[in-house]
């Protein structure tokens, strides 16, 4: 492989885009930051800026039509970790968690139940509140990551 890694960031609602750029500046990576509304990015040319229409799941589209095996994509969405997982993707959550094949099956499961529950008027908490420490891991998931792609261009 001779294709440089691409960093795929499913960004409105991502807590960790600054731990991204900082990943991608120092190791050289580009980074494209895709939003259905118009985010503040580093003027850098690693970082570029995907505006794609409010449609519903545009920015999912966009990132699962440009995910392949030299792409990490970054996204809370078990949908569309599912799509990008089959497109080849690396796949983490931003509290660095890998979505993997083994675990994708099993999170889907998890996300129907608790969206019947919710629809049958259930009340259920949300995931617990972002920490220091997922954005820690985070930070040390991407690094890996990239580290371990770039070893394979």
């Amino acid at each position: 492989m001779s294709a440089l890694p691409v960093i795929l960031v499913d960004a409105d609602a991502c807590p960790v885009k600054d731990e991204i750029y900082r990943v991608a500046w120092r190791l050289e990576v580009a980074v494209k930051v895709v939003s259905n509304s118009r985010l503040r990015i580093p003027d850098h040319p690693l970082i570029e800026r995907i505006l794609v229409s409010d449609g519903f799941d545009a920015a999912d589209d966009w990132i699962a039509a440009a995910a392949d095996a030299r792409s990490i994509v970054i996204t809370a969405d078990i949908l569309l970790a599912d799509r990008a997982l089959k497109a080849g993707a690396v796949v983490l959550a931003p509290n660095g968690k890998p979505f993997t094949a083994a675990s994708i099956g099993p999170a889907i499961a998890t996300r129907a139940i608790m969206a019947d529950l919710r629809a049958g008027g259930d009340q259920i908490g949300g995931p617990p509140p972002f920490s220091k420490a997922d954005r820690s891991q985070f930070l040390q998931a991407l690094d890996t990551a990239l580290v371990r792609m770039k070893r394979l261009s």
